[in-house]
């Protein structure tokens, strides 16, 4: 049941998201409070604590960390944590069930628009793209040369898909269907691959071993979740099973990747480039990693679509309004 009128529900929304988010709130919980943190920096733990207290919902980015220090100290009134975003790392998902807070988060809504720049970050480590506007942009483009700026071919290359779900999935399509590529794929968990082995075998993919993938792939694309297993998945160690004129594209999680291994590849010719779009301690690189010509180096935009960030708003306020209306929110996690 909702409050009576002379007790508004409070929704605490800790970063600005897409007005059509927050009209939907306002419309699915009339007379309720909705407060938007609308500042440019997260919020800091004792500045969320503060500015969400006596909130019966909280809407949350990844920047915010939902711990069970600040889910006891919410709990009661708080009811649902709802993030925009699909991982959910930062919120203590064990603290919330025991507190009977529900979570939800955005799955479905942004596969199509990661895995755009997924390609995008392809492309400009294989051609070599933000290197060559960097150069016509200092002046230092004197004209066509024969061996000036030479790239490796898509086309007809082998591609290793790191993690077998929607986008994993989606970026093999296009490059397979669009490029030619051999798809070469690993996957941590047995049934989502089988789950998906009728589609993947469409696309003529092979699910190999990750040692497998890393020595034979022209490119590798990362796509799983972060965990305590796949917490540097790609190390010193794993950087140098791949191919010198290999590639590594991370659209997924920073700390996937050992950013200081990274760097320490990319300087020594390990690998021949990497293309980021997400960081181990964003929105900090690791030392040197900005000053590395063959790193292409985006800030976290794999989901920064109008269609894209529009949904996820909109899946946010409906979970929000489903739990505090007495339904379950679809997309809930617990």
């Amino acid at each position: 049941m909702l409050p009576a009128v002379d007790e508004p529900m409070r929704v605490f929304v800790t970063r600005e998201i897409p007005e059509v988010s927050l009209r939907r709130l306002a419309e699915g919980l009339p007379g309720a409070r909705i407060d938007v943190h609308r500042g440019a920096l997260p919020l800091g733990p004792r500045q969320l604590l503060a500015a969400a207290r006596g909130a019966s919902a909280l809407v949350c980015t990844l920047s915010d960390r939902i711990d069970a220090a600040l889910l006891e100290a919410l709990a009661p009134p708080l009811r649902v944590v709802a993030t925009f975003a699909v991982g959910h790392e930062n919120i203590d998902l064990d603290a919330a069930r025991r507190l009977g807070v529900r979570v939800a988060n955005t799955p479905g809504v942004l596969t199509d628009a990661t895995a755009e720049i997924a390609v995008a970050l392809l492309l400009a480590c294989a051609r070599r793209v933000a290197e060559g506007d960097r150069t016509v942009r200092a002046g230092r483009f004197a004209g066509w040369s024969p061996l000036a700026h030479r790239g490796h071919a898509i086309y007809g290359s082998t591609v290793g898909i790191v993690g077998a779900g929607r986008i994993g999935f989606r970026v093999a399509a296009t490059l397979h269907r669009g490029f030619d590529c051999r798809i070469l794929v690993h996957s941590r968990s047995e049934q989502q691959g089988l789950d998906r082995q009728r589609a993947w075998r469409e696309l003529g993919a092979q699910f190999v071993s990750l040692d497998r993938l890393l020595a034979s792939a022209d490119f590798v694309s990362l796509h799983c979740p972060l965990s305590p297993d796949t917490r540097h998945l790609i190390d010193a160690k794993a950087l140098a099973r791949m191919q010198p004129h290999a590639a590594l594209v991370n659209t997924a999680r920073g700390a996937l990747v050992d950013e200081a291994a990274l760097v320490e590849a990319l300087r020594a010719g390990t690998i021949a480039c990497a293309g980021l779009d997400v960081y181990e301690d964003e929105p900090r690189l690791a030392p040197g990693l900005a000053q590395l010509e063959n790193a292409v180096l985006l800030p976290h935009i794999g989901s920064a679509t109008h269609a894209a960030r529009d949904a996820m708003g909109r899946l946010c306020a409906d979970a929000v309004i489903a739990e505090l209306s007495g339904r379950a929110a679809p997309n809930r996690l617990v």
